[in-house]
């Protein structure tokens, strides 16, 4: 990225985060409350105690895997607004693996092979819109949301009807203890009763290996061209179809990584909404993000403390009003960016 670029994305992000401070303190005040004792509220509840920190960086996990999984569509200049049905449906299979695995299996097996099974069916979910894409040229955006409402139904259809759930709930049986991720208070006493696994370092190992990749993999250099002008990738010889199939299919398995820090490192099992919403908040992590592995970690980091301090705040204002600023965020994002084009 050049010097020009960076300066001008640090000023879109920069003004975006104004934004959404001027927009925080209008929504309180609006409440009868004062800004800065809510703002205060907020950062107590979640860096101000380890519990707190541990809270931020549990709900950042699943936010950081579908950024990048966003992040690596829009690279190739396709838009997946499908992550929160791939999520879902890659968790559903998470915790009905997991569910019935011996309960003597190894973690050293049992991980890894949910883990595969997931990221295969959040990249099977995907499979449908890529394929929709190349053949009949239809809109990703269209096809992806298409499948998010699908998502709904099939989970819903395999837990009550396909006996993958306990009589009379919504959620499997519990993953065979091999299969669970580990909290990271075993090692960090101080984060003890927060619900934060080892799957938050593993997000952060994805984002720096897949960022990596862009530069020095072919694979990752023609998405990024291709999301720049595919037509003068075409004529070049760069099968454009086929790497927007990838691209789609390799976000969705991304996608259904985020299930390590949900099924597998909080609950032990899957209920239907479990991880509701980090689908589309993993948009608000790309946007904002921008490419970068430290961008969407603090990103993801961000959207985290909002997500942990709507709780925190929830006496004073309503935690919705969290949700309100990822969207204002995203909206200002886009707006910077329009702009920042124009004068480039």
């Amino acid at each position: 990225m050049s010097a020009a670029i960076s300066r001008r994305v640090g000023t879109e992000v920069t003004a975006a985060m104004a934004v959404m401070w001027i927009a925080f303190c209008l929504l309180v005040w609006i409440f009868g409350a004062s800004p800065r004792g809510t703002a205060w509220l907020l950062v107590e509840g979640t860096w101000g105690t380890s519990y707190g920190v541990g809270q931020v960086l549990f709900k950042a996990t699943p936010l950081l895997f579908t950024g990048i999984a966003v992040d690596l569509a829009l690279r190739a200049g396709l838009f997946n607004i499908g992550a929160e049905g791939q999520l879902a449906v890659s968790s559903l299979v998470a915790g009905a693996v997991g569910a019935r695995l011996p309960e003597s299996v190894p973690a050293l097996l049992g991980i890894p092979l949910v883990l595969v099974l997931a990221m295969a069916a959040g990249a099977l979910w995907a499979t449908v819109p890529a394929l929709l894409k190349i053949r009949f040229g239809a809109h990703e955006v269209i096809s992806t949301i298409m499948m998010n409402r699908i998502a709904e139904g099939v989970v819903g259809m395999a837990l009550a009807a396909g006996g993958l759930a306990l009589t009379g709930t919504v959620r499997t049986p519990d993953v065979a203890s091999g299969a669970r991720m580990p909290r990271l208070d075993v090692w960090f006493s101080a984060l003890r009763g927060s619900a934060v696994s080892f799957a938050a370092p593993l997000a952060v190992v994805a984002a720096v290996v897949v960022a990596l990749s862009y530069r020095r993999t072919r694979f990752g250099r023609e998405l990024g061209l291709i999301g720049k002008n595919p037509v003068a990738m075409q004529s070049e010889g760069v099968p454009v179809g086929k790497r927007l199939a990838q691209a789609l299919v390799l976000s969705g398995a991304i996608t259904g990584a985020a299930s390590l820090g949900t099924v597998l490192g909080y609950k032990g099992y899957f209920e239907e909404g479990l991880g509701m919403g980090a689908g589309f908040g993993g948009i608000a992590v790309a946007l904002l993000g921008r490419g970068s592995a430290v961008g969407l970690v603090l990103a993801a980091l961000l959207f985290g403390t909002l997500q942990q301090g709507g709780l925190a705040v929830n006496a004073v204002v309503p935690k919705e009003l969290m949700d309100v600023l990822e969207g204002v965020v995203i909206f200002a994002v886009a707006v910077a960016e329009a702009q920042g084009k124009k004068r480039s």
